[in-house]
């Protein structure tokens, strides 16, 4: 785990309106090890993109969810899904998602 990321949580913020507009929050700078999964074109509208699924492993935590997301190298990855790497709940594997325009 030698790669610096930041982890941001969703937060809302009101928009002046009376309603809100959600954005991000950062949560943490904990260190990583972040693999590329695959990668396939996605069609969004007219607008072709890619998208790439990665996997991040940080030390355990146990708030880091499914909506948050992890910001490395200038890249923004949206968390997936979050498991535990190992029995002892040292670790946990993030399955995250870079849609690239």
């Amino acid at each position: 785990m030698r790669r610096r990321i930041a982890i941001e949580a969703p937060a809302d913020v009101a928009d002046g309106a009376g309603g809100v507009m959600r954005g991000f929050a950062a949560l943490a700078q904990v260190f990583a090890a972040v693999e590329p999964l695959s990668a396939h074109e996605a069609q969004a509208g007219r607008a072709l993109g890619l998208n790439r699924l990665w996997r991040v492993t940080i030390r355990a935590r146990g708030d880091v969810t499914g909506g948050h997301r992890v910001v490395w190298r200038g890249r923004v990855l949206d968390v997936l899904s979050v498991r535990p790497l190992d029995a002892d709940l040292r670790f946990e594997e993030l399955l995250c998602e870079e849609t690239a325009p």
